[in-house]
């Protein structure tokens, strides 16, 4: 039921659905509330004569009643590097099949967020804010929410860790532990098995919470072998540093029979050195291993053997933790676990 009012269409209103069905203006609120008590047979003729007149509930409305916007904050670093918006794309998917929309916010250079940008978010009153960046810290993240429960990841190390930091305050957040070790424990098996001694780390960004985890498993996974230490390459997680690092460490230094890179983004740029500039085989010459099985690390140019994020699973336990949290806003901390496998391509062999 559409009119047109100073040039502008009417909307469809509440009001106009009740007339049209002979109901109150509450039965149409709950007809749309699928957990709201309503004989079948009186939603299906209310929903029906609603798509009929193109009526759609206000969102805005609705969340004063129900205290749900139906809102997920996405708080990222990096929108352009292959992870990043692999997982953003894949959890924008899954959040819409759930009927959420979501509000994506992007962090300053050094990776924390101005509080004027906080306010902001806290504008939209979201049911869950992720935050795919550890400077934005849950004790100041949750100032500026209301009910919301913030969730992040933690990178799992040996002896465990909640993803707190020494000292600082008790503040409620759901997690998402990412289990390296498996992954990681697979991949220096089979480099040992092919006879590897010199085994090089292409390091990520230094102050991440993922680029500790992964080198202190590779650390101690090689000590476990008695493959000692591993030889350190700064890198920064691009193609660049990853290409400028295998440069360095077989023109400057002594080299490698294997280098494990904490991403596969980097782990690109390596081989592109070994191979173009270095004129070295991969594998016969020297193995390669990436971290994360982004979609690109099956293309035939790369091929590269990887320890692979179930990217699938990492997203639906997001979900799952944004679930149980609005069916529990009381509960204490919640999380959910994802683990890594080693994808064996032609970069070991």
């Amino acid at each position: 039921m559409t009119g047109k009012f100073g040039g502008s269409p009417r909307r469809t209103t509440a009001e106009m659905v009740a007339r049209a069905a002979n109901v109150s203006r509450a039965a149409v609120s709950r007809a749309f509330n699928p957990d709201a008590p309503l004989k079948p047979e009186k939603r299906a003729r209310i929903l029906k004569l609603a798509e009929e007149l193109s009526y759609t509930p206000d969102r805005a409305a609705r969340a004063l009643v129900t205290r749900r916007t139906h809102l997920v904050g996405v708080i990222v670093p990096d929108v352009c590097s292959p992870w990043e918006s692999q997982e953003i794309d894949a959890l924008t998917s899954a959040l819409q099949a759930e009927g959420f929309a979501t509000l994506l916010f992007k962090t300053r250079t050094d990776f924390s967020m101005d509080e004027t940008l906080l306010a902001y978010m806290r504008g939209f009153n979201p049911d869950s804010v992720i935050a795919f960046t550890e400077n934005v810290r849950p004790h100041i993240l949750t100032r500026f929410l209301d009910r919301a429960v913030p969730i992040y990841i933690n990178y799992v190390m040996e002896g465990g860790t909640d993803g707190r930091r020494p000292g600082e305050p008790e503040t409620l957040f759901d997690r998402i532990d990412v289990d390296q070790w498996e992954g990681m424990e697979q991949a220096v098996a089979l480099l040992a098995g092919y006879g590897c001694s010199r085994i090089a780390y292409l390091c990520g960004k230094e102050d991440f919470l993922a680029e500790h985890a992964r080198r202190k498993t590779l650390q101690a996974l090689m000590k476990r072998r008695g493959l000692g230490s591993p030889v350190i390459v700064p890198g920064d997680f691009s193609y660049d540093a990853g290409h400028a690092g295998m440069l360095d460490l077989f023109r400057v230094g002594e080299g490698a029979d294997a280098v494990f890179a904490a991403n596969d983004e980097s782990a690109f740029g390596a081989l592109d050195a070994l191979r173009y500039e270095l004129k070295l085989r991969v594998p016969e010459d020297v193995k390669v291993i990436g971290f994360d099985d982004i979609a690109q690390s099956h293309w035939r140019s790369y091929n590269l053997t990887t320890v692979k994020i179930d990217l699938e699973a990492r997203v639906r336990a997001i979900v799952r933790l944004i679930l149980r949290r609005l069916k529990a806003p009381q509960a204490p901390a919640l999380s959910e676990t994802v683990r890594t496998r080693l994808v064996v391509r032609g970069t070991v062999g």
